[in-house]
């Protein structure tokens, strides 16, 4: 998932001392990441305007490559979240899996912000990934997992390398648990190791694949001004990368992409992760089955950041197709489909990605 794991690799280009596209440009587009995460109080609004509330919640989840790839559609009663087709991005995602995954977390993300407005909300997911929520009135709860919305991120950065506590594990993938997901706890050396080797199998075929870098540059957003016009995207200070003028930064970026810089820092990454745990599913669960993963990888993600812990997602041994069985076997999942891989510890926070606003994202 996806999601956000790409960093921008500078490098000598750095070290050659290129100019910057300004000294606050980080702060500025923290600062704007940061008012878009208030969320609104709950009893303080209602109608229309609280179904909008709801939809800003959503818009605060997860997706591949931050496509924020949904769309929203307003009931009486009710609210459907579809996929957005056009932000697809059919090189790292063919199938849309992790679309529809994306999806997901937003649905708990809706479903979350409903209770702590006072509606109780039921999602029916169809076969075809869409998503019927329906809303009646309940008793308002402010839960842990809600709290964390606006706190949670996925970050590129290193951990501490200490262990988690077995109870926090636990914990953890109860989290994770439901709609039909399996967890595999990898925290032991030797496993991570053998980890590592997958993703940069993952990496050497991801980066060989000249429309996969093409689709990786069209989504990275090189400065602040770029990453506030898209309102989406990756942008670079959010992996604790200086920003660069774009049109100098889009000639020179592919000659600091590729794989052995991504699997150096995939190695830093896992090397200092307490752990990491794989989430799996039923291999022909098709996209209803996928927005069901992502709701239980949201799960883990809010009570990850609700007992102060960080995450990110190494995705490529389960996005190459003709890596995931071998990945599986290697991993003991058996027939399942590995659907993300899930690195967890305790580290520094790093930029908020922004969003773009719950207009541009209703029907």
């Amino acid at each position: 998932m996806p999601t956000r794991r790409r960093v921008m690799t500078y490098g000598a280009l750095l070290a050659g001392g290129a100019p910057l596209a300004g000294c606050d440009d980080g702060d500025v587009q923290q600062a704007t990441a940061l008012l878009q995460r208030r969320l609104a109080l709950p009893g303080s609004v209602d109608g229309h305007e609280r179904l909008r509330a709801l939809v800003h919640a959503a818009t605060l989840a997860p997706s591949s490559h931050n496509t924020q790839c949904w769309r929203f559609v307003l009931g009486r009663d009710s609210i459907r979240i579809e996929p957005d087709f056009t932000r697809r991005c059919p090189a790292v995602d063919p199938d849309d899996h992790h679309l529809f995954v994306s999806l997901g977390c937003a649905t708990e993300n809706l479903v979350l912000a409903a209770l702590a407005h006072g509606l109780q909300a039921e999602p029916q997911v169809g076969r075809d990934g869409r998503i019927e929520v329906a809303l009646a009135p309940t008793r308002p709860q402010l839960a842990t997992r809600y709290a964390a919305i606006p706190q949670r991120q996925t970050t590129r950065g290193p951990f501490d390398g200490h262990p988690l506590p077995a109870a926090t594990w636990r914990q953890l993938e109860d989290a994770a648990a439901g709609n039909g997901v399996n967890t595999h706890l990898v925290s032991d050396t030797a496993g991570l190791e053998r980890l590592l080797d997958a993703v940069a199998a993952g990496h050497r075929a991801q980066f060989s694949d000249a429309a996969f870098v093409d689709e990786l540059v069209q989504w990275l957003r090189f400065d602040a001004d770029e990453a506030a016009a898209s309102g989406d995207g990756l942008f670079v200070g959010c992996s604790g990368r200086p920003s660069l003028p774009p049109w100098l930064a889009r000639r020179l970026v592919r000659r600091f992409l590729g794989a052995r810089a991504e699997t150096d820092l995939a190695a830093e990454q896992l090397r200092s992760s307490a752990g990491v745990l794989i989430l799996a599913s039923d291999a022909a669960a098709g996209p209803a089955g996928w927005v069901g993963v992502g709701r239980a990888f949201q799960r883990l993600a809010l009570e990850a950041t609700a007992a102060g812990l960080q995450l990110s997602l190494l995705n490529p041994p389960v996005e190459v197709a003709a890596l995931r069985a071998p990945f599986a076997a290697a991993f003991g999942l058996g027939t399942l489909r590995p659907d993300l891989v899930v690195r967890i510890g305790r580290g520094e926070r790093l930029p908020d990605s922004l969003r773009r606003p719950p207009a541009a994202v209703l029907a």
